[in-house]
């Protein structure tokens, strides 16, 4: 009879065998793929963002998928908890912008290895190559799990931490939602966030616009009554098939849900090149710079204004004649030049499929879990954490936060549930 057994070796995984293991349990760790922490190797873009030092508030703000629910896990285990933990197994961490964690060795491997060597340390069992099939049960609490090979192992608690079903080839095909329902769970819908937006705006179709990179600007949602949605700021990226890039990623749960609200095949978006700018200040902006070389043309005058490959695109859609001089160009063109930059408008129609998203919306519903423990509602011993449930942050350290700070709440809790047995 298994103590403990942890299903999935992803970064909740990986943390709840830790933290299971600690607090005096035996575990076993399963995982159907070769190696562990694939996802986590990957994350940061390679360098793994292991948390965000913000403020609790602040960093439940982040996390738009739930967030209220992270209140309790995070007074078990939350982002300055993970700061010490890693610290403490000797990684030395760094703060980037907007509060982001990478290890100053900027390698995510160096996380991945370090949890592991920490994992078999504290000797927790580990099963590779073992996919589960099911997990079986009692009227009232779990009692073995059953492999696909045939094998039943049986256990007093069982943690699934098997990820939700985007980045499927790091292990993450939504495994766990038919035994979360067969133990009465509801799933939520699932939903890709945290994914490119897709375009079928001629500009677009053209690729125009594809590999140009924005700085610093701002991207909102807006519905079809002309009232915004949200906005975010950052860095976006047009592809050949829309936009991409932190600004346009965490706008992408707004548009899922804006097309399915309002019924309709696409809904409006608008860019702000210069957020920190009114229109007005443009404006005046442009006109100074028409005084200053009156001689010059258009074209030459607005060099650096913006980056060159909008500058003719802005140009070719507003029907400016770029050889223009300076001292020619009217009021009424530059203030369609500032319009233009400030709001720049136009129709997406979805996103990338959820395989493609970075985080997976949707999961076991968070109402029947409970929030100090992970503690499933329906089964005694049955835990969830990470992204299999329904909660999810935006990209910048706060889905790996909630992957962690859930993963701790779990391994302890059900440790604590044996030993207090």
């Amino acid at each position: 009879m298994q103590d403990v057994i942890v299903i999935g070796g992803g970064p909740a995984g990986l943390m709840a065998s830790i933290a299971a293991a600690e607090h005096g349990a035996s575990v076993l760790l399963l995982d159907k793929g070769d190696k562990l922490g694939r996802k986590l190797a990957i994350s940061g873009g390679g360098r793994c963002n292991v948390t965000n030092r913000m403020e609790l508030q602040e960093l439940i703000a982040h996390i738009p998928g739930n967030g209220r629910f992270m209140h309790s896990p995070f007074s078990v285990f939350n982002n300055e908890n993970i700061i010490t933990f890693f610290e403490g197994l000797g990684i030395k961490l760094k703060e980037e912008d907007r509060g982001r964690m990478f290890p100053v060795s900027d390698k995510a491997t160096t996380v991945v290895e370090t949890l592991l060597k920490k994992v078999r340390e504290l000797g927790v069992q580990i099963r590779t190559n073992t996919a589960v099939a099911s997990i079986e049960y009692t009227d009232d609490a779990v009692s073995a799990v059953i492999l696909k090979d045939g094998q039943h192992i049986k256990t007093r608690s069982i943690i699934v931490a098997t990820g939700g079903k985007s980045v499927p080839h790091t292990g993450s095909t939504g495994d766990a939602y038919p035994w979360a329902e067969k133990a009465g769970h509801t799933i939520t819908e699932l939903y890709p966030t945290e994914v490119p937006i897709t375009s079928n705006e001629r500009f677009i179709r053209k690729k125009e616009l594809q590999g140009l990179s924005l700085r610093e600007i701002e991207l909102s949602v807006i519905n079809p009554k002309g009232k915004l949605i949200k906005t975010h700021d950052g860095d976006m990226i047009f592809t050949h098939f829309g936009i991409s890039g932190p600004a346009a990623l965490r706008c992408s749960q707004y548009v899922v849900k804006a097309l399915k609200k309002f019924k309709t095949d696409t809904i409006e978006m608008r860019l702000d090149l210069f957020p920190k700018q009114s229109k007005e200040d443009v404006f005046q902006g442009l006109v100074k710079r028409m005084k200053e070389e009156p001689k010059k043309t258009i074209k030459n005058a607005l060099k650096g204004f913006v980056p060159e490959r909008f500058l003719s695109f802005l140009f070719e859609q507003l029907n400016i004649e770029t050889n223009t001089a300076c001292s020619n160009v009217s009021h009424e063109t530059l203030r369609s030049v500032a319009s233009f930059c400030k709001e720049f408008s136009f129709q997406v129609n979805g996103t990338l499929s959820i395989e493609k998203a970075f985080v997976t919306g949707g999961g076991v519903s968070v109402k029947e879990i409970e929030p100090k423990t992970m503690h499933s509602r329906k089964k005694q011993g049955l835990y969830f954490c990470g992204e299999v449930l329904d909660i999810h942050g935006y990209t910048g350290g706060y889905n790996i936060t909630c992957a962690f700070s859930t993963g701790y709440t779990a391994g302890k809790a059900a440790a604590e549930q044996l030993i207090h047995k």
